[in-house]
């Protein structure tokens, strides 16, 4: 059964700092790329950060150049979303996404989210 968790979310006030973790099961998550989303009320789904499956390259949003890591550790099966110098505008539901692509086409797996709630 594959599986996405999310877990870190929580208040936290502007320029503080949070760590998200995405732990994956049921898929073969070293050979899947990563990214994190975000969705605030009423706007449209945020492609935030993506890493690859190796870990060698990442991309981030313009939005959040500087101040987001996304890193992942294929020996624990998870990826990480630092944020720093968090503002309200970051305020969001947080998921994370797999792709995976198989001799059998491509595979695509959504976790469930975590809110981000950044305000003093």
């Amino acid at each position: 059964q594959v599986q996405l968790v999310e877990s870190g979310g929580g208040l936290v006030q502007p320029g503080g700092s949070l760590r998200l973790s995405c732990a994956a099961s049921g898929f073969t998550f070293s050979s899947s790329v990563m990214s994190w989303y975000r969705q605030a009320p009423g706007k449209q789904r945020e492609l935030v950060a993506t890493i690859t499956s190796t870990g060698g390259s990442t991309n981030l949003a313009d939005s959040v150049k500087g101040r987001f890591t996304i890193s992942r550790d294929n020996g624990k099966n998870t990826v990480y979303l630092q944020m720093n110098s968090l503002k309200p505008e970051d305020t969001a539901v947080y998921r994370c996404n797999a792709v995976l692509r198989t001799v059998y086409g491509t595979r695509e797996y959504w976790g469930q989210g975590t809110q981000v709630t950044v305000s003093s």
